[in-house]
């Protein structure tokens, strides 16, 4: 019978200690969860060698767009893989920190600056597939190191003047998904285009993100004036609802969505550093839209006063995403989810998937807020799960990070015709019309930013979800990573 006393004392005794979280924790619920950990420190060189590799992964997954989560478990496989048993690693926004110890007791500290991202979803895919083919045992760690240096060397898969007109297809394909005519739809691709030469032009300059946004949303709203007043003028067939579903359509173009997932992402997961470095970034970016947009706005009311002609109508207001035809609204989505594919410079095997995708989230979206009148931002999502879900199983058959099909395809679902509202109401305050009020305006934006975070931290819950089914879901056969083209 045991001791009264020694059982008070273990009712009474504390949780365990705080220790350093192990290499288990950082594999878990990632694509990598079955490496295997070393049980001892190795030796100096090992060490060495290993976090040398280890932030070089990191440093090419993050300068291409990756969020911290995968960043995190990519370096944590290819430490284990390379003989690592414990490493301390932090990753905040821009720079990357990696220590651990050697069997002789030494320290090793390891840090890399990462200042600029350029989206390059192909890259990730490759160095995604080294190091499943590292933690598999296929290769060692010096023929990684080989092929890393090959993947950073490899052009673009897709050439600047692709990625622009890819990013006006887009921009016209939703304009479709919200219901512009094929006319209005022709129009916003050249504006768009037009709009890309403005930015090379303020590029030379290197003007920042901010101002550069502002200028381009600027002159988007004021080439989609033109073109309203040429349909005023009946020298085209362009209505006052074709100029909101352009200006809207040029909106989502210059949306950071890629950017507003990876920091949602990152504050759930316990990044909050980086996460709030993000955040800070896409809100600066959108606000730099909006000043543009309403400038634009604002700059067309005070040309129309001053000439007697008249302001785009107030009827506006009224347009809605949910009266689109369902018809052409599934294939532009499709065509949303292609270009999509193209911007962020993803594989060209894995582009099909992420109009199919697109096609799901924008179906399931409207399936929910027009056949069972459920709310946007519910509605929006719910279909940004699905999203998620599908994204991160189908990722796994085709040997990728799920990121790469999921960010791209919920481009479909951003509302860039909800901000054109809200936009709309504050700047045509005080017009003849009583119904546009700031306060209204101010709904009306709020509510696009509940759905972009609905969107965001749907696309995340879907990921977490599909989780489980990696192992089952993972392709038969993978590619020799010596074959695989970038």
């Amino acid at each position: 019978m045991s001791d009264p006393r020694t059982r008070r004392a273990r009712i009474l005794r504390g949780d365990l200690p705080t220790e350093p979280m192990p290499m288990a924790d950082l594999l878990r619920r990632t694509p990598y969860r079955h490496a295997r950990i070393p049980h001892q420190a190795a030796g100096d060189p090992t060490i060495e060698r290993g976090l040398d590799l280890t932030v070089r992964v990191g440093d090419l997954m993050l300068r291409c767009g990756a969020g911290a989560p995968q960043v995190e478990g990519a370096m944590a496989a290819t430490a284990a893989a390379a003989g690592v048993d414990k490493v301390d690693l932090d990753i905040t926004l821009q720079s990357i920190l990696l220590q651990a110890r050697s069997s002789e007791g030494h320290r090793h500290t390891v840090v890399r600056v990462v200042r600029h991202t350029r989206y390059d979803y192909a890259r990730i895919v490759a160095v995604h597939r080294l190091v499943q083919s590292l933690v598999a045992g296929e290769v060692t760690t010096e023929e990684v190191a080989s092929r890393l240096r090959e993947v950073e060397r490899h052009p673009r898969n897709f050439p600047r003047w692709a990625v622009s007109a890819a990013n006006a297809v887009l921009a016209s394909a939703v304009a479709v998904v919200i219901g512009a005519s094929p006319l209005a739809a022709v129009l916003t691709i050249g504006v768009v285009l037009v709009v890309a030469g403005i930015a090379r032009l303020h590029a030379r300059v290197e003007l920042p993100e901010f101002y550069g946004n502002a200028i381009n949303a600027y002159a988007a709203t004021l080439l989609a004036g033109g073109l309203y007043a040429m349909g005023a003028a009946d020298w085209i067939s362009f209505g006052e609802s074709d100029f909101a579903y352009v200006v809207a359509g040029g909106i989502v173009a210059m949306l950071p969505g890629r950017t507003m997932a990876s920091a949602i992402e990152d504050v759930i997961f316990g990044y909050p550093l980086t996460g709030a470095g993000r955040l800070l970034a896409v809100f600066l970016s959108l606000t730099g839209l909006i000043i543009g947009i309403a400038s634009g706005l604002g700059t067309m009311l005070t040309i129309t006063e001053h000439s007697g002609a008249d302001f785009v109508s107030p009827d506006v207001l009224d347009l809605r995403v949910t009266s689109a035809p369902i018809v052409p609204a599934i294939l532009a989505a499709l065509v949303v989810g292609l270009a999509a594919g193209v911007t962020v410079q993803s594989r060209r095997r894995l582009v099909v998937p992420m109009g199919v995708l697109t096609v799901v989230g924008v179906g399931v979206s409207a399936l929910l807020t027009r056949v069972l009148d459920i709310g946007v931002v519910t509605g929006t999502g719910l279909a940004a799960v699905s999203i998620g879900v599908l994204g991160r199983l189908v990722a796994q058959r085709l040997d990728a990070p799920s990121m790469v099909l999921v960010v791209p395809a919920s481009f479909g679902l951003l509302p860039g015709l909800t901000i054109f509202r809200g936009l709309y109401e504050l700047v045509a305050e005080g017009s003849d019309s009583g119904l546009l009020t700031f306060q209204s305006g101010l709904s009306t934006l709020l509510s696009a930013g509940g759905v972009l975070l609905a969107i965001a931290t749907g696309t995340v819950l879907g990921e977490f979800l599909a989780a489980p089914w990696d192992r089952h879901m993972r392709g038969s056969k993978r590619p020799r990573t010596d074959q695989v083209p970038l």
